[in-house]
């Protein structure tokens, strides 16, 4: 581990002697990756300086113990020496963490994939609360929330919803939130009183660059269409809507959220770019992808990866058995708990499999 720190230590400053170049600004692309190769190699290195640090000072601490008679110096000697101790165990634990491999998918936008499934109206009714609850915490983080199709049912409900977030990190904070989730209450259709229990399934998708996916327009077949639904004068007037068929695949996309037929086809471009990634990403990972058939699943009752129970007010993550009785505020897009702790099981997960390796 350590010859892999001072390697990176050796990097970091190559980036750093690299980005004070006076001429490093004139290529935008170079300058773009050194700043990002500097950012994702900076923590590691403070943390490590830190631990060197610590390590000397339990040596110096040791040799004041041996040479010092004064007490009062002792007393202060050992407390350095437990502190520095203490922290130098924190400090590999957290060297362990940011040795990692990162997901290169990490800093990706995100394409969202919302949809309803046991349940009818009060499981639409439960995707739009949810796709909501996304719109809230991506706002939180200050990103960038677009829509790309929307299938409603009426009455404010989502029988299905696509839409892209935007923002520094997105994959890396919203790819738990990948499988089924359950809501068990009354709906307000409900006259007996009685609690249902339905479901919705999402699914997180990294946004997939042009070089990610080799995609031929041969193998595309768009159709137009006239839009439906609300949207003003030019949407119901003007063969604006796309449906895009990927021939190999068999993959449909709808898309009538803009009132422009090349915005609309750029859109359903991107959805396809996404999908077809993912499939790409299934493959190479056969292990992840068997975990994501049964997250992602049918929308069948019993595949749930999060229950919302509105009575007790309670939501349980059943990955990590953790139960947050807020269910209000998570609703409101208060998902950093709930997160944190998956992203934490998931890193002890990856230690405990690097330390049997």
């Amino acid at each position: 581990m350590f010859d892999r720190l001072e390697d990176l230590v050796i990097r970091y400053e190559e980036v750093m002697g690299e980005l004070q170049e006076p001429d490093v600004a004139n290529d935008a692309t170079r300058f773009r990756n050194l700043m990002k190769e500097q950012s994702d190699l900076a923590p590691i290195v403070e943390a490590f300086k830190e631990y060197k640090q610590c390590k000397q000072n339990v040596e110096d601490s040791l040799m004041m113990l041996e040479e010092e008679s004064d007490e009062e110096m002792r007393e202060l000697a050992k407390e350095e020496l437990n502190e520095s101790k203490n922290r130098i165990e924190e400090l590999e634990k957290e060297m362990k963490i940011l040795l990692l491999p990162k997901d290169p998918n990490d800093e990706k936008n995100v394409i969202v994939e919302i949809r309803a499934g046991a349940g009818g109206d009060e499981a639409a009714l439960f995707a739009a609360e949810i796709y909501r609850m996304y719109v809230h915490y991506a706002e939180g983080r200050r990103w960038k929330v677009e829509m790309i199709s929307l299938n409603e049912n009426g009455i404010g409900g989502f029988k299905e919803c696509v839409f892209m977030i935007s923002g520094q990190g997105a994959y890396s904070r919203l790819k738990y939130e990948s499988g089924v989730h359950r809501v068990q209450r009354v709906p307000e259709t409900e006259s007996g009183g009685r609690i249902h229990t339905s479901t919705i399934t999402v699914a997180i998708m990294p946004e997939a660059e042009e070089v990610d996916v080799e995609l031929d327009m041969n193998d595309c077949k768009f159709d137009v269409f006239r839009a439906s639904g609300n949207g003003g004068q030019c949407v119901n007037t003007t063969d604006s809507a796309v449906r895009l068929t990927h021939i190999p695949t068999g993959i449909v996309i709808s898309c009538q959220d803009e009132k422009s037929q090349l915005k609309n086809k750029d859109k359903a471009l991107k959805v396809l770019r996404a999908r077809l990634y993912e499939l790409e990403l299934a493959k190479q990972h056969d292990a992840e992808a068997e975990a994501r058939k049964s997250q992602v699943g049918t929308g069948d009752r019993s595949e749930k990866i999060r229950t919302y129970n509105f009575p007790q007010g309670r939501v349980t993550d059943h990955r990590i058995k953790l139960t947050l009785h807020k269910l209000d505020s998570i609703l409101n897009g208060d998902l950093d708990e709930i997160i944190d702790s998956l992203i934490a099981a998931d890193q002890t997960a990856k230690l405990a499999k690097m330390n049997e390796d």
